[in-house]
């Protein structure tokens, strides 16, 4: 569902995107007004116009727990909206609130649960995509710690990849006793993607608990392997020179040609600065500083 918020929103060709995470229901926020904190940010970007023909997406995620007099202010504020300024989005994990009236412009897509019988299936293909053999009991112990989360299992297969060893059940149940580092793998793959709006949630979220420098030591080694394929004379001798596993080597080696080298250069020298500042600056700029990185790097990628 996500995807296809992204698609369309990428469709709208929205220059900026701000996503919402709607907070579940009988949670406080710090907002005065007649909406909880979170969704009154939403507020100023409903209202925006065109007037320098840029355009604002808002992105709600489980919009199904968006209550019933927030969805009455919503309405009213989409109804009035300049609808080649501003694109709406709600996803939904189960039905929306019942005053939330969007007109007759709204589209409608419905995302059917996966089974855990598709999980596997998707899990036994994923395998055979990475080249990786991993035994019956092994698989479904990877389901039963994440269900049919597929985005989840995938960032287990990436750290699984990188173990070293042989993947067995008990491998993987005492490896993922909590979520896998989702943060840092789903951080880093975004910014190779180029989504700016991924990169940054999942940028907001590490920096609840984490140090900003662990992610530049990331996007470091993602640059590195990046400049070294660029320069490699064959998938082989580049396999060799960096250690990853053989098909995300071969992955990053097809892909060498997506990044140019001024982009490859301007990264570089992003990804220096920031790291002086984040070694010499206040803490309170960090946020800022790893956002304006992200998203130079995320444009850089494309």
């Amino acid at each position: 569902m996500l995807d296809q918020a992204t698609a369309a929103i990428e469709t709208f060709g929205a220059t900026n995107r701000l996503r919402i995470d709607v907070p579940q229901r009988g949670s406080e926020g710090d907002s005065d007004g007649p909406m909880r904190a979170e969704l009154d940010n939403a507020v100023p970007a409903l209202q925006s116009g065109s007037l320098f023909g840029d355009r604002q997406a808002v992105e709600f995620v489980n919009a199904q727990w968006i209550q019933a007099h927030e969805a009455k202010i919503l309405s009213e504020l989409i109804s009035m909206m300049d609808p080649e300024a501003c694109f709406v989005v709600f996803v939904a994990f189960g039905a929306l609130p019942r005053g939330l009236k969007l007109g007759d412009q709204a589209t409608k897509v419905e995302v059917a649960p996966l089974s855990e019988k598709g999980a596997l299936n998707w899990l036994g293909e994923e395998l055979r995509n990475r080249g990786m053999r991993i035994d019956n009991q092994a698989s479904q112990a990877l389901i039963s710690r994440f269900g049919t989360d597929v985005a989840s299992l995938g960032q287990a297969l990436d750290q699984l990849a990188m173990a070293g060893e042989p993947i067995t059940k008990e491998l993987v149940l005492d490896r993922f006793k909590n979520r896998p580092d989702m943060a840092t793998f789903g951080y880093g793959d975004a910014v190779e993607a180029g989504d700016v709006g991924l990169a940054l949630k999942h940028l907001e979220d590490f920096l609840v608990h984490g140090h900003p420098l662990q992610l530049v030591g990331q996007l470091d080694a993602q640059i590195r392997a990046r400049a070294l394929a660029a320069v490699a004379t064959d998938i082989d001798s580049f396999t060799r020179q960096v250690r990853m596993p053989p098909w995300k080597a071969k992955k990053l080696y097809a892909s060498r040609a997506s990044i140019s080298e001024s982009n490859l250069k301007k990264s570089v020298a992003a990804l220096v600065r920031a790291d002086n500042l984040l070694k010499t600056a206040p803490e309170d700029t960090y946020q800022l500083t790893m956002e304006r990185l992200t998203v130079a790097l995320c444009r850089w990628a494309r």
